[in-house]
């Protein structure tokens, strides 16, 4: 299943684009099965309806634990390094980890939850949170974990749409030098969620929350009343794994659905490869379990293989910027995997914090979330990597449930800010405005896939017409996925950006209409604009142009009033990094708001803002560019 030569890598491909079905049928022989499939797949782009491993039965947790319990059952599965350095890491073996999930899924089921059942994870990145995931796959109750940084409006929208029947939570989470009061958030989504039976509470920062009788019971008290053994429910291939939520161009966030079967496949297979992945050694994924590169590559994808995987409560700079290198060299880290933000976070303290440490554990080095910037690639090379660990610059999205586009370690020639090259069984195809194939190398369009893979979405919950608009609508029979490409002489792939209304915000995809939304809820705001720009350290940071007439001369203030606003509503992710009140926006004739131009106004490119006659009001941008010279 592991590619180790360029060679090897050239032959897996063609076969895997040849025959797909006999490809990933051996890769798929390569995990534990209950039963075998019947067929491997049956596909249509149109409707979309996709099937992988037909017929096949199985538990994903039989694969991530109980399969390894023979031969590694004491090896470690998860290392915990909490928020503060100075309090003792944890290592779960593979024993205890699944004497822990299984218990857990006692709890579960002694709180009501069964096989189909949605359930809410809201909680801080602790053992407990990679527990209560793999719990809820045992019984075959479909998990969707939200991001602790989102809002009570923004958890209410998550659990009333998917109609989650518990929440696990805790009291709190440690972020930096703050604490985070998840049990207070979930208290104020939960009064509009109807379908909430039970919440389980974590004890965590040990601040004092409030218990409601008859809803809310101690993850502590309720593991007591169980035992440790949990037989794995039986699920086919394409039952609902889990359900995470992600922004699009419009203003719901949508529920992403993966099945079991061939998302385990998909992940399994991308971990070992990708990474290059050796027995034995330490992995080290920074991204939050919120997210799928949690999902995939700290929990899923690792434990499925076997391997050790380390979990990071806190942030890359508290107590100081050394906190990844610490970590590295405590724990002899071999394979780090993180994001530009970080990257370039971290960047920015010099080189001090790299002093007197020892990284030389490291033999792969990985970066997630957005395309890395040339400097930051070369400083992630020299300074972390010593130029001896190749950098696996990867692209994937949540919809597609693995990495997609990537070097794999050791074995692909990298290039900086590239992601180089497809993994087998991927076929990317670079389209133009019609649909109409862009052929050869050194051109550039948007990019697509043309035929199906395991690891990708079935559906979005409860509203399957809504994921043939987003993904399957745009080009016929191709899925879309909403990012331009460029593709180099060599053939190499360069992800370019989006090119639809979603802002990509330290590897973090938030919607443009979604913070309009938000920004619009505020008392006195008539209408609004939002845009990305380039930003040192996120990437994309959020510029709003703001009708707002009642400000009463406090400027200042308003602007506060709207964070605050965007805050309640999204959560913190999403608060514009710039705010610029107008007297009116760039509209057509027909009141369509031209983004393109009010993009070059953020970016200060004013001086090429293109055709501006067609415009109900030309004379609107003369005076929102003077007003953004004035903004500092």
């Amino acid at each position: 299943m592991q590619i180790t030569s360029f060679n090897q890598y050239e032959e897996d491909y063609k076969k895997s684009i040849e025959n797909p079905e006999q490809f990933w049928g051996e890769v798929a022989q390569n995990f534990q099965w209950r039963k075998p499939w019947f067929k491997v797949l049956s596909w249509n782009f149109n409707e979309p309806d996709i099937k992988w491993f037909e017929g096949a039965k199985l538990n994903i947790t039989e694969n991530c634990l109980d399969r390894h319990l023979e031969k590694n059952g004491d090896k470690p599965a998860i290392i915990w390094e909490p928020n503060n350095p100075e309090e003792e890491s944890v290592t779960l073996t593979y024993k205890m980890l699944h004497e822990r999930v299984c218990r857990f899924a006692n709890v579960l089921k002694r709180n009501g939850a069964k096989k189909g059942d949605r359930i809410c994870i809201y909680m801080p990145m602790v053992p407990e949170l990679a527990i209560a995931v793999l719990a809820c796959a045992r019984i075959g109750a479909v998990h969707s974990v939200i991001f602790g940084g989102f809002s009570a409006k923004s958890i209410a929208d998550r659990i009333n749409d998917s109609q989650c029947k518990l929440v696990i939570t805790a009291d709190g989470a440690y972020r930096g030098n703050k604490q985070i009061p998840l049990k207070d958030v979930i208290d104020d989504a939960l009064i509009g969620c109807p379908t909430v039976e039970k919440c389980i509470v974590l004890t965590h920062v040990r601040t004092p929350v409030s218990m409601l009788k008859g809803r809310d019971v101690w993850w502590e008290d309720e593991v007591k009343h169980v035992n440790d053994i949990c037989e794995a429910e039986e699920m086919d291939a394409e039952d609902m794994l889990f359900i995470l939520y992600t922004s699009g161009s419009t203003g719901k966030p949508k529920g992403v659905v993966h099945t079991c079967g061939g998302y385990m496949v998909y992940a399994g297979y991308t971990f070992t490869n990708v990474f290059n992945y050796q027995p034995g050694e330490v992995y080290f994924c920074t991204a939050d379990i919120g997210w799928i590169t949690g999902h995939s590559y700290i929990v899923y994808g690792p434990l499925s293989q076997g391997a050790t995987s380390v979990l990071f409560e806190g942030i890359p700079t508290y107590p100081n910027a050394s906190r990844f290198w610490d970590i590295v060299e405590k724990h002899k880290v071999n394979t780090l995997y993180t994001a530009p933000t970080a990257i370039r976070s971290l960047m920015s303290f010099g080189e001090e914090p790299l002093q007197g440490k020892d990284l030389s554990s490291i033999r792969v080095l990985g970066s997630v979330g957005e395309p890395i910037n040339e400097e930051a690639w070369h400083w992630f090379d020299e300074k972390i990597g010593h130029g001896k660990a190749p950098i696996v610059d990867t692209w994937w999205q949540t919809e597609t449930g693995g990495i997609m586009i990537s070097p794999i370690a050791t074995v692909t020639p990298t290039k900086p800010s590239y992601a180089t090259l497809p993994l087998p069984g991927i076929q990317p195809i670079l389209v133009d405005e019609n649909g109409k194939e862009i052929e050869g190398n050194g051109v550039s369009g948007n990019l697509c896939i043309k035929f199906p893979w395991p690891g990708m979405l079935r559906t979005t919950y409860g509203d399957h017409e809504r994921c043939k608009q987003t993904y399957f609508s745009t080009y016929e029979n191709l899925y879309f996925t909403g990012d331009g490409c460029l593709r180099d002489e060599d053939g190499y792939y360069r992800i370019t950006g989006r090119v639809d209304d979603v802002l990509n915000v330290s590897g973090h995809r938030i919607g443009t209409a979604e913070v309009e939304n938000a920004i619009n809820m505020h008392a006195g705001v008539v209408e609004s604009a939002v845009v990305g720009y380039p930003h040192d350290v996120k990437g994309q940071g959020i510029y709003a142009f703001v009708i707002n007439p009642e400000m009463h001369g406090e400027a200042e203030l308003t602007k506060k009033d709207i964070l605050q606003t965007v805050t309640r509503v999204i959560g913190a992710i999403a608060k514009p990094d710039k705010i610029l009140f107008v007297f009116g926006l760039p509209k057509t004739r027909s009141g369509k708001i031209m983004r393109r131009i009010l993009r070059k106004i953020a970016e200060g490119d004013t001086a090429n803002l293109g055709d501006t006659s067609t415009l109900l009001d030309p004379g609107v941008v003369e005076e929102i560019i003077a007003a953004s010279k004035a903004l500092k």
